[in-house]
């Protein structure tokens, strides 16, 4: 008779889920899965078939069929949307171009541990716990006309400085404030995939002669990838949806015009108009759009 540990590897037996194991799986999967498409799919769908329709908002029945009108209303007849769409083009190239590179080199020198590293870290990673919601009271507290800043400088209220009045200025004021959160959320990001790259690559480049630059532009860069198309959508989604700390400065006026303001603008209004989820259907296209093109462009790559 052969021994347990002689068995053939197919002889054994697959334990199989009890009646208590199954209850719990199909909780903790299903529960999950039917909030998700409550409140995420299922409203996204409807949105979408609402942004054909006319509708106020309140009785089923009152929903008409209006084809392309809404797009047409906001292409042709909005001027306002053009203003919010550079706007927000302008918050995205923000972000791509000094936010986000500004998070990637604080957390490489962060992880280089520089002298007071961890005082960086814990002073930058402390916006990241606070809501876009909450940066905006505390940046609005110190920047308006009979905030910290002003009574800083000198200034009362005759005089001050209008940050958020001076319509020159106040989107890069913003976007400044809203930079503060996201180059901590990068940084936290990009450092925990740092601590993920072999070091012996490192070495090895170091033996070889590469400059610092050199290492982390051919060595580290490449193996951060995943790390990378993260940081990348989440660039995108967070350019594009600004609306939290709009809202809290301006709240729903003409203040600064963004894509995520004219969706909250509009999403009843204007009589029997489901304008506001033709504005939302258009966010969301603009949001997804960049996010598939660079993610098919990947993927070819590790293909070939």
């Amino acid at each position: 008779m052969s021994s347990p540990a002689t068995r053939p590897q197919g002889s054994r037996r697959r334990r199989a889920f009890s009646r208590g194991d199954r209850v719990t799986l199909g909780i903790f999967v299903g529960v999950p899965t039917f909030l998700h498409l409550v409140l995420v799919w299922i409203p996204a769908v409807l949105t979408i078939l609402l942004s054909f329709t006319y509708w106020t908002g309140i009785n089923f029945g009152d929903i008409t069929w209006a084809g392309l009108a809404n797009y047409d209303n906001i292409v042709t007849k909005t001027p306002v949307f053009y203003d919010a769409l550079r706007n927000n083009i302008i918050w995205l190239v923000w972000f791509g171009f000094i936010a986000t590179p500004a998070g990637v080199l604080l957390a490489y020198q962060i992880d280089r541990q520089i002298r007071g590293h961890k005082v960086y870290q814990s002073a930058y990673y402390l916006p990241v716990v606070l809501s876009l919601a909450v940066t905006g009271i505390i940046w609005n507290f110190m920047l308006r006309p009979d905030g910290f800043v002003n009574g800083a400088l000198g200034r009362d209220i005759d005089d001050a400085i209008s940050f958020f009045g001076n319509y020159n200025i106040n989107i890069y004021v913003i976007m400044v404030m809203a930079s503060w959160r996201h180059i901590g959320y990068i940084m936290l990001l990009y450092l925990a995939g740092l601590k993920a790259v072999d070091p012996t690559l490192r070495e090895a480049a170091s033996i070889d002669g590469a400059t610092e630059w050199a290492t982390f532009r051919k060595v580290i860069l490449p193996a951060m990838r995943p790390v990378n198309i993260i940081v990348i959508v989440i660039t995108i989604i967070e350019s594009l949806r600004a609306f939290d700390m709009v809202y809290v400065i301006y709240g729903t006026s003409a203040g600064l015009p963004i894509l995520g303001i004219l969706v909250f603008q509009n999403i009843a209004g204007e009589g029997a108009s489901m304008k506001g989820a033709a504005y939302a259907v258009i966010l969301f296209v603009l949001s997804i759009g960049p996010i598939i093109a660079y993610l098919r462009q990947q993927f070819r790559e590790d293909v070939s």
